[in-house]
């Protein structure tokens, strides 16, 4: 093997295994509190789950630790940052925002739906309120919303789980009818965020009542 190409190939895995150390060992500022409010659509107020075992409900579970759910059912991101002041109200340290979808359904452009997620990231800022983002399907057939979804959170810098219905939707045994997961499908969907909200916890004590 070419020498140059040999010491090219230790220095990418050098450089790899460094960002995956440093990754792992990363020092994570708590946030503020341990107020966890998870906002958006029907996919976030658990419409097709049983009590119990709707995405919210599971995550909870998980990280043995309340969420409020602010999901309301048809929700845009227009509708949202209309009502955004309820979840300010809690004063939470991370907010869990996944919205998008209705807007998709609805034709609502795609600049004005990401512009209003925008506003409801820099509101949320502006509490010091850590924002985790769920990126949505846009489309049945094709993604229309990946690349958008993957630039959009680069740019607001916050932890981010794109397309988070990514090999549930068409699956009857993860799906209660076409837009909807089930129990299972929503578990799958908690197993998938479930990790970057306890990294995003932190080493944070959380009160247990």
């Amino acid at each position: 093997m070419n020498k140059n190409i040999s010491i090219g190939v230790v220095v990418a895995v050098v450089v790899i295994a460094g960002y995956f150390f440093f990754r792992s060992n990363e020092i994570i500022t708590p946030p503020k509190n341990s107020t966890i409010v998870a906002f958006g659509d029907s996919l976030v107020q658990g419409v097709g789950a049983r009590e119990g075992h709707d995405l919210v409900s599971l995550l909870s579970m998980e990280i043995k630790a309340p969420i409020v759910n602010e999901g309301r059912s048809g929700d845009t991101t227009v509708t949202a940052l209309e009502r955004i002041d309820t979840v300010l109200v809690h004063d939470p340290g991370i907010v869990i925002v996944l919205l998008g979808g209705n807007d998709y359904l609805r034709k609502i452009p795609k600049e004005t739906t990401f512009q209003n997620l925008h506003t409801i990231i820099s509101k949320f800022k502006e509490n010091n309120t850590r924002v985790l983002l769920l990126g949505i399907r846009g489309g049945l057939l094709r993604d229309t919303y990946e690349k958008d979804f993957e630039d959009f959170a680069k740019r607001e810098q916050v932890p981010f789980i794109p397309n988070v219905l990514d090999g549930l939707i068409g699956k009857d045994e993860y799906m209660s009818d076409q837009i909807h997961p089930n129990d299972r499908g929503y578990a799958k969907i908690a197993e998938r965020v479930a990790p970057e909200l306890k990294r995003m916890l932190g080493n944070l004590v959380i009160p247990q009542k």
